[in-house]
């Protein structure tokens, strides 16, 4: 690929090379470029466009935090790029809170501010980004990074504030000022903003909805392509990639990296390496969530038989990771506590582990909040945590609005129990060693009950088979 160390720092519009700028990566242009390349640019449009969907919402969000803190300025960063190597950097992607409030997802740009500036009876709240340059100036075709002849269009002014809804300015105007404008004393801006995802507005939802949609087809791709991957030294890989195609296509990016731990590697409970063979025999455990344009993410794990059926003792360890799910999905409910869903898997983990002869005492003893804990050897993890914006989201919540606190309408969260016995652990017998399974469900919370957003995907042992006869059945 190009790159910035193409050309040289201009220092002005007829700047040239000293001898201290030239390498192998940075050389002059000559004179005759630089006096025509402003010239012969046709006019750019301005546009002016309605308010996207999420402007009404974000409005919304913007006025909550106005409220909760009357008096202060606030700064909200959207964040800067991030190196990778040498002269490249990592795909952007806005902070979380920048997001939310203002409604600017995947076009977003790099070191834009949000900033609310008080007022006698709220806030005046603006928009600060680097604006396009004029095509006069040596920044759109010097500068790799921000300049337009390497990156493309970057938005203006005007059509941002049409877009979002909100004042914009210059991110110059902003620099040129007070710098001293971040309150968070003690995170509790912080604080504030991951408690105001804890609840979904409809937007968000939606957009939830549609992340999920974009993930289901990539289980689809995974199960259609999984003979590729069984034929690949790095099957893992395979399944990786198959997954990635599908939420760059249809969507963002992933919302996390994709973990796809065949064998053995679905024991590990954050597998991305990914670097392993898939074997026939084996559970493949793929955990993936397509990141939809507007940066809301799903978080799905299903564990298939990469040769199309269980074997007796898989189908055993998954039903029973399916009857915790079931249990915990039923314990999800308005006014329950939020800790409560992890409980009511735990109990099937427990009294399952303890029937199949693998724990030292009873299911009732390992239970016991001070001195069990014996089952969770084979489920370390938690079975829920809340979903949205970020795949861990409201994870700045104060325990007591998190953990501890009351399920609410709106609230959207996973179920993900799992069973994990490790290659070498001599507590379970031979034949379970090297078996992963988990299943993970996105769970809206409605005034009349849980609802499973990810329903559509097949989750039963038998499900699983029947989905994936038919998948590779459709492609031969």
């Amino acid at each position: 690929m190009t790159s910035e160390h193409d050309t040289i720092e201009q220092q002005g519009d007829a700047a040239t090379a000293t001898t201290s700028t030239i390498t192998n990566r940075r050389q002059p242009f000559p004179q005759g470029f630089l006096d025509t390349i402003s010239t012969g640019w046709a006019e750019r449009p301005e546009s002016s466009p309605a308010p996207r969907a999420q402007a009404p919402y974000a409005a919304a969000r913007r006025a909550a935090v106005s409220a909760a803190f009357p008096g202060k300025r606030l700064v909200i960063p959207a964040g800067s790029l991030k190196q990778r190597s040498n002269d490249t950097d990592y795909p952007f992607r806005a902070h979380s809170a920048f997001a939310h409030l203002t409604g600017w997802a995947a076009d977003s740009e790099p070191d834009s501010l949000l900033v609310f500036e008080p007022t006698a009876d709220g806030h005046d709240v603006t928009l600060y980004f680097r604006e396009r340059a004029d095509r006069t100036t040596s920044e759109f075709y010097s500068d790799a990074t921000i300049g337009e002849f390497w990156i493309g269009p970057r938005p203006a002014l005007a059509g941002v504030a049409a877009d979002l809804g909100v004042a914009t300015a210059h991110l110059d105007d902003f620099a040129a000022g007070d710098h001293d404008l971040v309150v968070d004393e003690d995170g509790e801006l912080t604080q504030f903003v991951s408690e105001l995802r804890l609840v979904k507005d409809a937007y968000e939802v939606a957009e939830m909805r549609r992340a999920v949609e974009i993930t289901a087809n990539g289980f689809d791709d995974i199960i259609r392509d999984l003979p590729r991957a069984i034929a690949h030294p790095r099957g893992e890989r395979i399944v990786e990639g198959v997954f990635h195609q599908r939420a760059r296509s249809d969507g963002n990016w992933e919302g996390y990296d994709t973990i796809a731990a065949s064998g053995p590697h679905a024991c590990y409970l954050h597998w991305t390496r990914n670097d392993g063979a898939v074997l026939p025999g084996d559970l493949i455990l793929v955990d993936a969530g397509a990141e939809a344009d507007s940066l809301y993410t799903a978080d799905i794990t299903r564990t298939l038989p990469v040769s199309g059926t269980f074997s007796d003792v898989q189908r055993r360890i998954y039903d029973t990771v399916v009857e915790a799910a079931d249990a915990a999905f039923a314990a999800a409910k308005v006014g329950v506590l939020f800790r409560e869903v992890h409980a009511a898997a735990m109990d099937v983990i427990a009294r399952r582990t303890a029937e199949w002869g693998l724990l030292p005492v009873t299911a009732e003893e390992a239970l016991d909040a001070d001195n069990g804990g014996q089952h969770r050897r084979y489920m370390v993890h938690g079975t829920s945590h809340h979903l949205g914006i970020d795949v861990h989201d409201c994870a700045q919540a104060r325990r007591e609005m998190y953990y501890d606190g009351t399920i609410e309408p709106g609230m959207v969260f996973t179920i993900e129990p799992g069973l994990y016995f490790q290659i070498d652990d001599l507590t379970v017998p031979e034949e379970y060693r090297g078996i992963g399974v988990r299943i993970e469900d996105d769970i809206l919370i409605t005034a009349n009950g849980p609802v499973n957003l990810s329903s559509a995907i097949p989750r039963t042992s038998a499900e699983v088979e029947a989905w994936i006869a038919r998948v590779q059945g459709s492609a031969s």
